[in-house]
């Protein structure tokens, strides 16, 4: 059983991805202080509200009171907002980051076999219908 755990751990980069994990995690921090200390303000700035997530629309009725504070029926969406800007700032960083790195190694993407043409493959099928 421990052989059969060993091959597992060394096969399919199993620790690369751990280590990658590992410093995903420890990258988190610095990304939701850039995105909360530096981008959200400026984009508040931009739209009048210094942050998002106390954009409700209230749906009436009465106030109920939940552990002491009074609720009322709303659909929050600014925290949707919040975390949409994030998730997009988060995905364009990412998306330089790896552009930067193909770009210091020299990685080329693959390119794309070429099959036969439609045209080669219509006379492929005609000469074997004829041969028939």
């Amino acid at each position: 059983m421990w052989k059969e755990f060993k091959a597992f751990i060394n096969q399919g980069g199993v620790f690369q991805t751990a280590v990658g994990l590992i410093l995903a995690l420890a990258f988190k921090p610095i990304v939701d202080s850039v995105v909360g200390d530096v981008v959200l303000p400026i984009v508040g700035r931009i739209f009048n509200a210094p942050d998002f997530s106390s954009l409700k629309i209230n749906l009436g009725g009465k106030e109920t009171e939940i552990a002491g504070q009074k609720v009322q029926a709303a659909i929050a969406y600014g925290n949707l907002i919040d975390v949409i800007i994030s998730f997009v700032i988060i995905a364009f960083v990412l998306f330089l980051l790896v552009k930067a790195y193909n770009k210091a190694t020299g990685y080329k993407e693959p390119e794309a076999e070429t099959g036969p043409t439609e045209i080669e493959l219509l006379t492929e099928i005609r000469d074997s219908l004829a041969s028939r």
